[in-house]
């Protein structure tokens, strides 16, 4: 497959870290200092719906196709506005497709997960034009009281327009099973046959075993893949992370041996979107103008599952 349009939309109520400070005992400087975020977007009242149509309109313009083109619709989200219908599913409705939907969810990896099955389907010829989101509304399911992770998300969605083409040229996806380290857990007391503990549905997250994972898998996981494409390092104009910490881009950055000017980093503005952060790093790139024809990159993700992702990309 190729990519033939991006878009992305942010909720436009910016919180600081300051108007964090009035609500948990932190600080824009322990902030900055510990994961590199200024601010972030907060939905209001947007959806999760609402900000993946608003992503995927301006991906269906930037690739200059209508939705009435599209033979399948692949949303990645762990903060769907209902169980059932998917995020997907209302993504057709809005937009006026006709075409399967579908959900997928391996928490911050997950645009990358759905790229990987955007790939696969246009492969075996079940799909020409596909449509890939990733929409996340963090702030509903954030313990706004635990200010070692309520600093760290922010609300978004990214989107990509895909189709039949030589650019993706390698993969991997990784998988390490487990609630230890990252969890969210779902509520369990609507049941009045359920004896065992209820739960709120808050991110719980250990950071320094989260950290190792990701500088792990970013650093021998770009390696594997770019051998796999048959390139070397050197080769990769830019690598898209996803967006959790800036000292986690740091130190892959050093790792790999790659210029930390070549990783696209909007975390300030941002903060962790979870699955939609890729995906509108993606869109800045795109639309910074920087990017030409034949440049290679490289998409890398990490999250809860635990899992990891990345792909590499030809322009």
């Amino acid at each position: 497959m190729k990519i033939i349009g991006t878009g992305s939309y942010l909720p436009e109520r910016i919180v600081t870290n300051n108007d964090i400070a009035e609500l948990v005992d932190t600080s824009d400087e322990w902030v900055v200092q510990r994961v590199g975020i200024k601010e972030r977007r907060i939905c209001v009242t947007e959806t999760t719906t609402d900000m993946a149509v608003a992503a995927s309109q301006k991906a269906l313009e930037a690739a200059g196709i209508t939705s009435g083109d599209l033979d399948m619709i692949i949303c990645s989200t762990i903060t769907s506005d209902r169980i059932c219908p998917t995020t997907a599913a209302m993504v057709q409705k809005t937009i006026g497709a006709d075409c399967p939907a579908f959900d997928v969810n391996s928490a911050c990896s997950g645009f990358l997960f759905a790229l990987d099955t955007a790939d696969a389907f246009i492969k075996r010829g079940g799909a020409k034009n596909i449509l890939v989101v990733g929409s996340e509304r963090m702030s509903k399911i954030v313990d706004w009281k635990d200010r070692s992770t309520c600093v760290i998300f922010g609300d978004g969605a990214g989107a990509a327009v895909v189709t039949e083409g030589d650019g993706y040229l390698a993969s991997k996806l990784y998988t390490k099973g487990g609630d230890d380290v990252i969890d969210i857990p779902w509520d369990t007391t609507n049941s009045p046959f359920w004896k065992g503990e209820p739960r709120d549905t808050a991110i719980l997250m250990k950071g320094q075993e989260t950290f190792s994972f990701a500088v792990k898998r970013i650093t021998e996981d770009v390696s594997y893949v770019a051998e796999q494409a048959g390139i070397a390092l050197s080769d990769i104009a830019y690598v898209v992370p996803h967006q959790a910490n800036l000292r986690i881009i740091g130190f892959a950055s050093k790792r790999l041996g790659i210029p930390i000017d070549k990783f696209v980093v909007d975390i300030e503005k941002c903060g962790n979107t979870s699955s939609a952060s890729a995906a509108i790093a993606l869109d800045d790139l795109v639309r910074s103008g920087k990017l030409k024809r034949g440049d290679i990159i490289a998409m890398c993700a990490f999250g809860g599952g635990l899992s990891s992702a990345v792909n590499i990309i030809k322009w």
